[in-house]
């Protein structure tokens, strides 16, 4: 018989999602989310070229906030969008994936290169726990000015600077600093800004 991890937690999952507890993505809520996002993305996608106007609505109502003079390039990736805020002046290129489990935060004037991963979700060590389903989140922000080479992945939990450059294929594992650029796996910084 399988653990029950939540006999004494009375909120759904969803509810420790939110929290950021660990929780089971079994929530039908959780479900009707991610089928939201995933219409509103592709929609977003279809209508891109053909109607700028109606691509910026559907990307405001898929995120929880778009500034003035965002453009992000389809086809992009997200869990919920719901829990993405993008600064103004910012630009976002083809296939962004932006794991939204937990609130991700991209500040104004930022570059973001093309196949860039953003993973909030996490999972944990033990075995039998991965096994059980759990899982849990936790929040990236990145700061205003930011550049993210090509292929950059940044994991759960991280922090990048403002100003701050990250090199093509970097993988952010630890908070970077503002003022620097970092490269490298894990991504560590080499110079000052």
């Amino acid at each position: 018989m399988p653990t029950d991890h939540f006999a004494d937690d009375p909120r759904t999952n969803l509810e420790r999602m939110l929290a950021g507890d660990l929780y089971i993505a079994d929530d039908p809520e959780i479900a009707r989310r991610q089928h939201r996002a995933m219409r509103l993305a592709a929609r977003y996608q279809s209508v891109f070229l053909e109607e700028s106007g109606e691509a910026q609505e559907v990307l405001a109502e898929l995120l929880a906030s778009v500034g003035e003079g965002v453009e992000v390039r389809p086809p992009l990736y997200v869990d919920y969008g719901s829990n993405i805020t993008i600064g103004a002046g910012t630009f976002v290129n083809y296939h962004l994936t932006a794991l939204d489990v937990a609130r991700i935060t991209i500040g104004e004037d930022c570059q973001i290169g093309p196949n860039v991963q953003l993973l909030t979700p996490t999972h944990p060590v033990e075995p039998q726990l991965r096994r059980d389903k759990l899982e849990a989140a936790l929040p990236i922000a990145i700061g205003d000015n930011v550049w993210l080479g090509g292929g950059v992945i940044v994991c759960p939990g991280v922090t990048i600077g403002n100003n701050s450059v990250i090199g093509a294929g970097a993988v952010v594992t630890k908070d970077v600093p503002a003022d620097v650029v970092a490269v490298g796996n894990p991504a560590r910084p080499v110079r000052s800004l």
